[in-house]
């Protein structure tokens, strides 16, 4: 195979070779051919004596003399050209061979310049210029293929770049949030710039970094934070650019990187999203041939082999920790496991303050109020709020950014921009009016449930409607009781369809998918109910070629996957019976909602409050 290479390169550049040939031979007779045609005008060279034959018996027209050449141009056209010596005179020439002062005066004589260079030049450039314009090319056809060769002898480098500090520099400043994480950064920062300080104490430092998180929560901007502080190299590049098809360039572009990173040691190598590479291992797809395999292996010596090296710290940024493998997680490789967790209110109100100090807000805007009206968004989200709005303002000629802009790009990054041109029949509009109220309504009559903010039947991205609901305090767990709330906020839309319209809609499906979801988890994944007790059913596939938890497969016998379903059926049907009385009992209430929802199509939080308050 190595020979059957060579010969098709050396082939190659026999053929580069004789097509060079082809054009020099095709542009010398191109050049000969245009030069025939053009018109001759060229001198004869004379010596002295003859020259002064010609001026004696020729009508002359020009006689031109220089210190070495005299130049003579004679009535009929014909150039002479005749060489002297630099010291002796013409006019004593033409006196020596018998001229008298009035046939001397009688001749066009002129005074010029030492021309030689010039006639040099004139014999010369014809052939010169022809030769340097095929060594120009030459040289170029040369260059475009050491270029090609050179791209191939460097295509196992890594394309690992180096931070400009000087570049969009982003500290630690420009980081809200994250506390924890950000303190186990400049831990790192500190250990790079003041070694000695933790030397003395024994302290070894970590070999690697990794940020884990959701996406947009902040693990490549905190990385940029490091790069930003740190007084050494930083070196970035992105998982996917070590793989390739041809096994063995990924591996090797990893030695490479390590290689670099060591040379400007002390140093941090930073790898974004590592998953693409570090997935759990064992699968046996592909053999000893998978490309993946090689260039994790390789990363696995780099960080802890034989030949270890202190003096670089790997950092890496990832969403899927529990698909990478376990011997890139031991102690050794990742010393730190950093989580970022998705913003609270505090934290969100200060992104939003980052993100907005380089904006022409409006004097009312409250920045407090978006952050509670935004849970779950992480730092990307925010980012993307303030820039629709700031979009928003500007599309509508405004100078400043108000709160209504900011309102508005809340539901927009949520659910999508509102489709007005999506225009319903009376009585789909009355449809989703009624839905939307009993989500509302049973939201604001059951505890422990979030609070209405606003409730609307214009359509958004693929929503006919949408309640939107904010939790009056952010929470990490979630009690039995919640979750039946829920359930029954989720049927709300279904039952009041029901109970107006004596039937059902296709509008209530993706209730209905999110309800049986949250369903089966609390019988399978949380051990919520009675019947079953504190059981966790269902194991993940172990799929390495389509990703881990890709899929679940039963470990459990079909009398228990038969109780289970059973237990389901019972969760949702008894929550079902519970929002029918519920809406029942408030039919006066519903009624209310959905007909201002399907006058005005937006009821506010005041309006909604309102309307559900029990009249005198």
């Amino acid at each position: 195979m190595d020979n059957k290479k060579k010969i098709q390169k050396i082939n190659r550049i026999g053929v580069t070779f004789f097509s060079i040939f082809l054009l020099l031979v095709l542009l010398s007779v191109i050049f000969s051919g245009t030069s025939s045609l053009m018109p001759s005008n060229k001198s004869e060279r004379v010596n002295l004596s003859q020259a002064i034959r010609y001026i004696r018996t020729n009508p002359v027209k020009e006689i031109i003399v220089r210190p070495e050449v005299i130049d003579i141009t004679l009535s009929s056209g014909k150039h002479l050209i005749a060489k002297k010596e630099s010291s002796a005179s013409f006019l004593e020439i033409l006196k020596n061979f018998g001229f008298t002062p009035e046939q001397i005066s009688q001749l066009n004589l002129k005074v010029g310049d030492n021309n030689s260079f010039n006639f040099w030049m004139g014999v010369l450039l014809p052939i010169i210029l022809p030769l340097l314009f095929f060594v120009w090319l030459f040289y170029y056809f040369m260059k475009r293929s050491s270029k090609g060769a050179m791209q191939m002898f460097s295509f196992s480098r890594a394309n690992i770049k180096l931070f400009n500090k000087d570049k969009n520099r982003v500290t630690f400043k420009d980081v809200a949030g994250l506390k924890e994480a950000k303190e186990e950064m400049k831990e790192i920062v500190d250990f790079l710039k003041h070694p000695k300080k933790f030397q003395d104490l024994g302290a070894r430092i970590p070999r690697g970094v990794l940020l884990m998180g959701a996406p947009g929560s902040g693990k490549t901007l905190l990385a940029r934070a490091v790069a930003g502080e740190a007084n050494v190299p930083f070196f970035h590049m992105s998982g996917s650019e070590f793989v390739e098809m041809f096994v063995g360039i990924g591996a090797s572009r990893v030695r490479d990187a390590f290689a670099t990173a060591k040379k400007a040691s002390p140093s941090i190598l930073f790898i974004d999203e590592i998953d693409a590479i570090g997935r759990v291992r064992g699968a046996g797809i592909g053999g000893g041939q998978d490309e993946r395999e090689q260039t994790l292996n390789q990363i696995l010596v780099e960080m802890d082999g034989f030949d270890r090296n202190t003096r670089v710290i790997v950092m890496a940024a990832t969403n899927r920790p529990d698909i990478l493998d376990p011997a890139l997680l031991r102690p050794g490789r990742f010393d730190r496991r950093i989580v970022l967790d998705l913003p609270n209110i505090k934290d969100r109100e200060d992104i939003l303050f980052i993100h907005c100090r380089d904006k022409h807000l409006d004097t009312k805007v409250n920045l407090r109020e978006i952050a509670e009206r935004t849970p779950g968004f992480s730092g990307a989200d925010l980012a993307n709020l303030v820039n629709e709005a700031a979009i928003l303002s500007a599309r509508r000629g405004k100078t400043n950014i108000s709160q209504q802009e900011f309102l508005e790009s809340i539901e927009k990054v949520m659910l999508g921009p509102e489709r007005k041109s999506r225009i319903l029949t009376t009585q789909e509009k009355n449809i989703t009016a009624y839905h939307e109220a009993g989500h509302a309504l049973v939201s604001a009559l059951l505890p422990d449930t979030a609070q209405v903010r606003k409730v609307s039947i214009i359509a958004r991205g693929r929503a006919g409607g949408y309640t939107m609901r904010m939790p009056q305090e952010e929470k990490y767990m979630k009690t039995r009781s919640e979750f039946m709330n829920e359930l029954c906020v989720l049927l709300g839309g279904y039952v009041a369809e029901e109970i107006q319209f004596k039937e059902m809609s296709t509008g209530a499906a993706n209730d209905l998918k999110e309800a049986s979801g949250i369903a089966r988890s609390i019988v399978t994944k949380y051990g919520m109910d009675k019947k079953i007790g504190p059981v966790s059913f269902g194991k993940a596939e172990d799929l390495v070629f389509l990703g881990k938890e890709i899929s679940t497969r039963k470990n459990y016998s079909e009398e228990t996957a038969a109780k289970i379903d059973k237990e389901i059926e019972k969760i949702l049907k008894n929550s079902y019976k519970r929002t029918k009385v519920l809406l029942k009992k408030n039919k006066e209430k519903l009624d209310r909602i959905a007909k201002a929802l399907f006058k005005k199509e937006t009821l506010e939080k005041e309006e909604f409050e309102n309307l559900i308050k029990e009249k005198k």
